[in-house]
């Protein structure tokens, strides 16, 4: 059957904003409606009639409410084929009556699990009838409109004003598409949440709400975002976000995320760092991190973890960048930075914590735990004769968490609460060295005192002799070549001190 009219409805939701205007239009329209609990109570005080659910069935509600619904007269009604002869001459025999539209939503499990809920009240939202209802409807959409989420209310209540409470197949296959999007997103939540200890050796994400790009790496790529970005941030002023910034995004609040409560500013460019640096306040490391390299900042992405000021604005307003990420902007601040039109501002609304990350590989997906260690005084351990002062820990520290956020091969200098220079992404890491000092000499840094961090072990001296001759006098790096004594027996014989880590920080 190609066109459909309404006649009846069965309304069973947990969420019931939005719904009275489409009981008014239905009851206007004349359809008979059915519903249960809740959603019967609703409507009944809109004073419209409507039958419970019971008196088809012939049972009440029971087992606290986990069968209301699982019953053979209401699945009948909805998957019941309409041009089938002994689908009607049944329907017929067992008084089954006819359901053309179906509108139900789902118990809120993600949300409850979100909550931090106990496991017992979780476990409780995991919704058996209303997911029963959305299957079989969508799977009978040749005859029955399903309806399986508030979000598509609006959609709903166009197509009962428009066609009068017709329904074409067009109309019925696109809404009971979006049902198995339902059904599927709430089923991959559930399974994610079972398989915490991931006992079950599969996986599955869900990605809900796709957003088209204007387009993807490139011009001639198309992009889609799927996910819940405004659980990250908000973006309160500028153009629309892009698939390089969304990356750029996801690397800047990865490196701030290491910095704790200091106050730390950082300026990325194609996913690495080009300027960090630690201060007394947000203007003070905002000058420290342009200072690290002035021409890589043009259009770079910002970032700091405290509010932007007034002052801090003001000195970083001239510079060309595409966003600039915070927790909190002043009202002077975002007076001066709302200036350019399309400067992209996000507040921050919390900082990284996932514990699992995955790309596509091949024709799968790679899965690992997210890289949650952060180098800390306890994690060192002094190979060498000279020990490092307490102001090079410090320092070490600081370009170690610059390192761990950099595409490997990587080597960072720095000194004070300041990045100097970086080689990343190298394919030989004594590139990554001269790529780094070369670029600091550039920018007119002395790099006598500086220490440098590397992303991994050393195989052979030659780093840390280039790195000497250059000026630098401490090492952090996470140590376990077999010829790690190599590069400990120059350090000692050249006055150098090294820490190893034990903990190797390839980003690739």
């Amino acid at each position: 059957m190609s066109e459909v009219k309404i006649k009846s409805a069965l309304i069973s939701v947990f969420y019931k904003d939005g719904l009275a205007p489409i009981v008014e239009k239905l009851n206007e329209l004349g359809v008979k409606l059915y519903s249960t609990g809740g959603t019967q109570k609703f409507i009944e005080d809109m004073n419209v009639a409507v039958t419970p659910v019971e008196d088809i069935t012939e049972y009440p509600s029971i087992f606290g409410g986990r069968v209301k619904t699982l019953h053979p007269k209401i699945f009948g009604g909805i998957l019941h084929r309409r041009d089938h002869e002994g689908d009607q001459k049944e329907k017929e025999q067992f008084e089954i009556p006819a359901i053309d539209l179906v509108i139900v939503d789902l118990y809120p499990f993600e949300e409850t699990v979100a909550s931090g809920a106990s496991e017992a009240d979780i476990i409780e939202k995991i919704d058996i009838g209303g997911i029963a209802l959305i299957r079989g409807a969508a799977k009978n959409f040749q005859d029955v409109l399903i309806v399986s989420s508030r979000n598509y209310y609006s959609d709903l209540l166009g197509l009962l004003n428009n066609k009068n409470g017709n329904t074409d197949l067009a109309d019925r296959k696109l809404f009971a598409t979006r049902a198995f999007d339902t059904s599927s997103h709430y089923d991959s939540a559930i399974f994610t949440y079972m398989n915490r200890d991931h006992s079950v050796p599969s996986f599955k994400v869900s990605g809900a709400n796709g957003k088209v790009l204007r387009y993807g790496e490139n011009p001639h790529q198309q992009g889609v975002f799927y996910a819940e970005s405004e659980s990250y941030f908000d973006q309160i002023h500028g153009k629309e976000i892009s698939y390089n910034n969304l990356v750029d995004i996801e690397a800047a609040i990865q490196l701030i995320g290491e910095f704790g409560d200091e106050t730390a500013f950082a300026i990325l460019k194609h996913n690495n760092a080009c300027g960090v640096a630690t201060g007394s306040d947000v203007k003070t490391a905002y000058l420290k991190a342009f200072a690290a390299d002035t021409i890589s900042a043009f259009g770079g992405v910002l970032i700091c973890n405290q509010e932007i000021t007034k002052e801090a604005a003001e000195e970083m307003h001239s510079l060309f960048f595409e966003i600039l990420i915070a927790p909190a902007f002043s009202d002077e601040a975002l007076t001066v930075l709302q200036q350019k039109k399309n400067r992209i501002l996000l507040v921050q609304k919390k900082s990284w914590n996932r514990e699992k990350i995955h790309k596509s590989m091949l024709n799968g997906t790679l899965v690992q735990d997210y890289d949650n260690i952060t180098d800390s005084e306890e994690h060192l351990k002094v190979v060498t004769k000279v020990a490092p002062s307490a102001e090079d820990v410090k320092s070490l520290l600081f370009a170690s968490k610059i390192c761990k956020q950099s595409k490997s091969n990587t080597i960072i200098l720095a000194k004070d609460g300041q990045l100097y220079a970086s080689g990343v992404g190298q394919t030989s890491r004594v590139d990554a060295l001269e790529q780094a000092i070369a670029k600091a000499q550039k920018f007119g840094f002395d790099l006598q005192g500086a220490v440098m961090a590397s992303d991994a072990f050393f195989p052979f001296p030659d780093c840390v002799e280039i790195a000497d001759k250059a000026g630098i006098k401490a090492v952090i790096q996470p140590g376990g070549s077999v010829k790690d004594q190599l590069s400990i027996d120059y350090c000692d014989q050249n006055g150098m001190s090294m820490v190893f880590t034990g903990t190797r920080h390839f980003k690739h």
